[in-house]
C-alpha cells in the first residue's frame, strides 16, 4: 500500500513540475528543444508510473479478493466441523446417561453382561470423542498454517 502512495506522490510531483514548466516557459517550449525533450521524458515517466500504479492496485485487489474468499471458505469448514463436534458431544451425553441407567439396573441384579457391554461402548465413545477433538485441533492448525506463512512472507 505504501508503494502505491509513493507512486501517487511521485506522479503528482511530476505533474506539478510539468505545469510549472509550462507556466514559466510561456509558450517558449517549442523554441527550446532541450526543454521539450525534458517535458517529453517527464510525460513518459508519468505514463509509466500511472501504469505501474494501476497494475499494483489490480494485483492488490485480486489478492484481497482471494484472501477474502479463502477466509470465508475456511470459516464455513470450521462451522461445519464445530456442528459435527457438537452433535458428537450430545450423543456422548446421551450414551453416558444410558450407561448410568444400565449400571443402576445391573446393580439391582439384572444381566451383568449388559453392564460390560455398556462400559465397553462408553469407552469406545470416549475414544471417538478424543479422536474428534484431535481432528478438530488438527483442522484448525491446518487452516492457520497458510495464513501464518502468508503473514510471515508479507512481513519479511
Amino acid at each position: 500500500m505504501s508503494d502505491i502512495s509513493t507512486l501517487e506522490s511521485r506522479i503528482t510531483a511530476a505533474l506539478d513540475r510539468i505545469r510549472q514548466g509550462l507556466e514559466t516557459s510561456g509558450g517558449q517550449a517549442a523554441a527550446d528543444p532541450e526543454l521539450q525533450a525534458s517535458l517529453d521524458q517527464e510525460r513518459a515517466q508519468n505514463a509509466e508510473l500511472v501504469e505501474r500504479v494501476r497494475v499494483l492496485k489490480e494485483r492488490q485487489d485480486t489478492q484481497v479478493a482471494n484472501l477474502t474468499l479463502r477466509a470465508e471458505t475456511q470459516s464455513k469448514h470450521l462451522m461445519k466441523l464445530d456442528e459435527e463436534l457438537q452433535q458428537l458431544r450430545a450423543s456422548n451425553v446421551q450414551l453416558r446417561e444410558m450407561n448410568t441407567r444400565l449400571r443402576e439396573t445391573v446393580t439391582a441384579g439384572l444381566a451383568p453382561e449388559l453392564h460390560d457391554a455398556a462400559v465397553t461402548t462408553e469407552m469406545e465413545a470416549l475414544h471417538v470423542q478424543r479422536s474428534a477433538d484431535a481432528a478438530e485441533v488438527e483442522a484448525i492448525l491446518d487452516e492457520l498454517k497458510p495464513l501464518i506463512e502468508e503473514a510471515s512472507h508479507a512481513a519479511g
